[in-house]
């Protein structure tokens, strides 16, 4: 069996799950409005924040890794809110009448948009966070 350090099954990982998302999102058309594009475009500059970060190991290009990372754990709030509303919205353009608990309940059992799919976004956020953690120790930018 291959022996892989933990960092570099992390960087497996992580870049595993956005090259995934990223073309779940494309080939669900996520880009209807500028909003749906964030996740796509985050994806996209953390590819090349991960290529910078691993072929010029430094102080910039850890801080830019850790920026986008951190941009991930805020469009991933950011986008469970926006498909709460999005249910929400829908169900009371249903049914105005609905309210509280039942408006909750209502909006809960629709399947799209799928309320905690942006969560994805905060996990691969947390994942590269512990993948730059990971080589810190034996790393010449920690």
């Amino acid at each position: 069996m291959l022996k892989m350090g933990l960092r570099r099954f992390l960087l497996f990982i992580l870049v595993l799950g956005l090259l995934g998302t990223g073309a779940e999102l494309a080939v669900t058309a996520h880009t209807e409005n500028v909003l749906q594009w964030i996740p796509l475009l985050l994806i996209g500059t953390a590819l090349g924040a991960i290529a910078w970060y691993e072929t010029a190991p430094g102080k910039a290009s850890r801080r830019v890794l850790r920026t986008v990372l951190l941009l991930f754990l805020a469009g991933g709030v950011t986008g469970i809110a926006l498909h709460w509303r999005g249910k929400m919205e829908f169900q009371l353009e249903s049914d105005p009448s609905l309210s509280g608990w039942s408006l909750f309940r209502k909006a809960m059992e629709t399947k799209s948009p799928p309320a905690l799919a942006p969560g994805v976004m905060i996990q691969l956020g947390l994942l590269g966070l512990a993948y730059q953690l990971a080589g810190r120790a034996n790393r010449k930018d920690a």
